[in-house]
């Protein structure tokens, strides 16, 4: 029987074929909102171009600069250079892997979250010789333990905010969760990649890259905050893989074969770069020089994007410049309903919900990264009009994803404000004795609708708050366990496998990226829901509940 052959321009013009994939989804999620939910219909119109609106910034602008600073070091070769340092530090894949998609990500993922991570570490994956569809899932999967705390804790942050409980707590509780996760995840990932004979060959840099990252994840979340967990978890992560690297080297002769040759021979052969079609082969050899010139722009990326993060320079710039715009025909037109919110009373009436569009372009993570790569591209040589040439290049180059972000959020927001996503989460609410295995599950849910931690936290945290009274299960425990059982669909929702497949190039294969990693996302949300229950119930567990 000869296969059907999928066409992935099926309306022969590559922007017709895309709006009508990107929008599928989004009119579906308006169909579900106008005629099952009874949502008016300009409430349900203006929440699908609030969420784009959304997608496209702040989101779409971290991609965009991310790509252009990118694309400055591929034209200069830089990114060939730097590639090929990271190849010679670890030469081996497993090894890359872990240092770059799990250590290296999770200090992106501290110091500005929103896809960022994922990007830029699936991009040097590929580059290194990963397949796009390994490259983009394995750096998905990757970017779980740390999401928690990501962008200077703003998730735990947003947490606290909404259901009131004290800040330093839920800390606390997430790194009395989060960090047995940290300590799985480099050998899952190399697991998911390599097969289990061949994470036994690497055992000790997947087990020093967990503890490293663990021992700082717990220490700095109950003993200072949520602010700067991720940073310095994988400083020292990174740190003492590079040190194990000095004394120790895998022995067991792995290699991985992809069409018939070894993936690893491509770290330091030529082959065409992916988003540009030229030449970009690491040289097998570099001068110190050299390699110190390629790591220049991501040092000023890291360093820059750290600073825009930091509370106090995001407030100052918040105050030089960051209009908001009340959306009209939604801002206060909705309202969550008991028991997603507290039941109203004469002092405490219900609030119907904000929507309120920020435009925060100074302190945005994107403008940071813009200001990276200004800076770079003068350091590398760049004249501004030839930065012009490379910024309108990459705008073009990802026009369709950014479409697709804007789609994706649009749904999202009508999921939310249709209340849709409430009556999945009070479904899984309802689960008796299991509720705290299934409420994990329920912060699972919502960040694989809401693209974020952070958003899911905004939705579920009151909701789990009111039902862990109402069973007589600690608070704190439950609204930590919604973020921590968050970070598991992380890998799946609709905007981090839009990054990883624009990061990698791979545009219209979301679908396998989502495959792909499915399963490890299920499989873990489950294993953060085992231990919650054990958390709730069991001795001695129940000694690590903040009281």
């Amino acid at each position: 029987m000869t296969p059907w052959a999928q066409n992935y321009d099926p309306l022969g013009n590559p922007w017709l074929s895309t709006l009508v994939a990107a929008l599928l989804g989004l009119g579906v999620a308006l169909g579900v909102a106008l005629f099952a939910y009874r949502m008016p219909t300009d409430a349900a119109l203006a929440t699908a171009g609030y969420g784009a609106a959304y997608g496209l910034f702040p989101i779409g602008w971290i991609i965009l600069n991310l790509i252009f600073l990118y694309q400055l070091t591929v034209e200069k070769g830089l990114f060939a250079v730097l590639r090929g340092s990271l190849a010679n530090l670890a030469p081996d894949p497993r090894v890359q892997l872990v240092l770059i998609a799990f250590s290296f990500g999770a200090f992106f993922e501290g110091a500005a979250g929103f896809g960022t991570p994922v990007a830029v570490t699936a991009a040097i994956l590929m580059q290194l010789g990963f397949k796009p569809l390994q490259a983009a899932g394995l750096s998905l999967i990757a970017n779980t333990a740390p999401v928690a705390y990501g962008a200077l804790g703003t998730p735990i942050i947003a947490l606290a905010g909404v259901t009131g409980l004290d800040l330093h707590d839920l800390s606390a509780m997430a790194g009395r969760q989060l960090p047995f996760f940290s300590l799985i995840v480099p050998f899952w990932v190399v697991w998911a990649y390599a097969g289990w004979r061949g994470m036994l060959g690497v055992w000790p840099a997947c087990l020093t890259a967990g503890v490293s990252f663990a021992l700082p994840q717990f220490l700095v979340s109950n003993f200072h905050g949520p602010w700067l967990v991720d940073i310095v978890a994988a400083i020292c992560s990174m740190l003492a893989v590079v040190a194990l690297l000095k004394f120790w080297k895998p022995r067991d002769g792995w290699k991985p074969v992809a069409d018939g040759a070894p993936i690893s021979k491509s770290a330091s052969n030529p082959s065409p770069d992916a988003h540009t079609g030229t030449e970009s082969g690491a040289p097998q050899t570099a001068s110190r020089a050299l390699i110190r010139r390629a790591w220049v722009p991501w040092i000023l990326l890291s360093v820059l994007v750290f600073i825009w993060g930091v509370p106090a320079v995001k407030k100052q710039l918040d105050t030089l410049s960051a209009p908001k715009f009340e959306i009209p025909r939604l801002h206060n037109t909705t309202a969550r309903t008991f028991p997603v919110v507290p039941k109203p009373t004469p002092e405490k009436p219900t609030k119907p919900e904000e929507a309120v569009f920020k435009l925060n372009w100074l302190s945005a993570t994107g403008t940071g990264i813009l200001a990276a790569a200004i800076l770079a591209g003068f350091f590398m040589g760049f004249t501004p009009l030839e930065m012009f040439r490379v910024y309108f290049q990459t705008l073009w180059r990802v026009r369709f994803s950014l479409i697709t972000i804007a789609a994706m959020l649009a749904l999202g927001y009508v999921t939310k404000y249709s209340g849709t996503d409430a009556t999945l989460g009070l479904a899984l609410a309802k689960t008796g004795g299991l509720y705290p295995f299934f409420g994990t599950l329920l912060g699972w849910l919502g960040v694989a609708l809401t693209g974020s931690d952070t958003a899911s936290n905004v939705l579920f945290g009151s909701l789990q708050k009111i039902t862990a009274e109402q069973t007589g299960i600690n608070p704190v425990l439950m609204c930590a366990a919604n973020s921590s059982g968050g970070v598991m669909g992380k890998m799946v929702d609709a905007q981090s496998i839009v990054v990883a497949s624009t990061a990698t190039n791979w545009y219209g294969h979301e679908g396998s990226i989502l495959r792909y990693v499915f399963f490890h996302s299920i499989a873990l949300a489950a294993l953060v829901g085992i231990l919650v229950y054990l958390q709730a119930y069991v001795p001695p567990f129940t000694g690590m509940v903040v009281k």
